[in-house]
């Protein structure tokens, strides 16, 4: 598990993304200037194998506590979400190689809610998370905050010599092959020659005398 973890732990830029869940879509608003072009926590370091990070997608689950509903957010790395006063962005995401065991999942994310520090004093953006959040080991890193939970759920990316469709890959090489060569008469015989008659059934044998 540890050798898992350490592998999804590079470094990636800051984070700034939003997400509220709802059984009809939530209405996205406008990510602040200041969210969106913010500065990268950390340098991105590429991987000698896999998609390039730019190109990775990860899907972030986001849940209201409030209301006990939840939504997907599919996010590209570098992205930033906002819906309604959750803003979460993502940096980052990750997984073991196919032939490492156990697999994991990872995510690096950041994330700020809009609330107000005490009663008397006015809303402001609060960073909640800065981390890497894990789908198969969800407590190495939580999201602490009252209302809203935020976890991973998945990284679309690929390695050297992995099948576009592996579905169909797999089917089609799993498929009966028929073995060895045709027969050289049965390939020869005319098409419209006649079946070899059936042989004649053997005589009955007489009964004994009596």
């Amino acid at each position: 598990m540890q050798r898992a973890l350490a592998l999804l732990i590079l470094a990636a830029p800051a984070l700034a993304g939003c997400g509220q869940s709802g059984e009809v879509a939530p209405e996205a608003t406008e990510v602040p200037a200041s969210f969106a072009s913010g500065a990268a926590a950390t340098n991105m370091v590429e991987s000698d194998y896999g998609t390039p990070i730019k190109d990775r997608v990860a899907t972030i689950g986001l849940l209201n506590k409030r209301n006990n509903l939840s939504t997907d957010l599919v996010m590209k790395t570098g992205e930033s979400r906002r819906i309604g006063n959750v803003i979460i962005k993502l940096a980052n995401c990750e997984k073991t190689l196919p032939w490492e065991d156990p697999p994991e999942v990872g995510a690096f994310t950041q994330v700020w809610v809009e609330e107000r520090a005490s009663t008397d004093k006015p809303l402001a953006w609060h960073k909640v998370f800065s981390g890497w959040l894990f789908k198969n080991s969800p407590s190495a890193n939580v999201v602490e905050h009252p209302v809203y939970d935020v976890w991973v759920k998945d990284c679309a990316m690929k390695f050297p010599g992995e099948e576009e469709d592996p579905a169909a890959f797999a089917s089609s090489s799993s498929a009966a092959k028929p073995a060895g060569k045709p027969s050289t008469a049965a390939s020869s015989a005319p098409a419209d020659a006649a079946p070899a008659p059936a042989p004649a059934a053997a005589a009955a044998p007489a009964p004994p005398a009596e």
